[in-house]
């Protein structure tokens, strides 16, 4: 029965994680075209509050209980390769979670070294993410 409740908690958190990597960028395009210096501001409230409010601890309760459940069941690695590919992936997006940081810290000096067309298709770099680790878990390919 613990198995489940991690489960159901770890899939809780990966959903509020993501909706972070999908709406931060999003708030990027946004940040980089505005103009005025109060809509910069209110932006890096949002991205600071985002980031540290949501993204992070749905991260690190993301990364908790998938621990857990690989603890109470090492079979999982045993099955095929889906479960180290899944992990490749999960460590890629926990670097994109760091770059979308590194960002919000260049947004909070002031500095925009990106336009909005950048920041649209990094926009799209999380889905990716989604659609691999969704394809790996489900449909097990390795």
């Amino acid at each position: 029965m613990l198995y489940l409740w991690l489960k159901a908690l770890h899939i809780i958190a990966v959903v509020c994680w993501f909706a972070g990597l999908f709406y931060l960028p999003r708030l990027f395009v946004y940040h980089a075209m505005s103009e005025d210096q109060a809509s910069r501001e209110r932006f890096c409230v949002m991205e600071r509050k985002l980031y540290r409010g949501i993204m992070g601890p749905s991260m690190v309760a993301t990364l908790v209980f998938g621990i857990w459940m690989l603890i109470l069941n090492p079979a999982l690695f045993a099955g095929g390769g889906w479960m180290h590919a899944k992990l490749a992936a999960v460590l890629l997006l926990i670097g994109y979670h760091h770059a979308c940081g590194a960002q919000l810290k260049r947004f909070a000096k002031g500095e925009t070294p990106h336009g909005h067309v950048f920041f649209r298709w990094f926009n799209e770099v999380p889905v990716l993410f989604l659609l691999a680790i969704v394809i790996l878990v489900v449909v097990r390919p390795f």
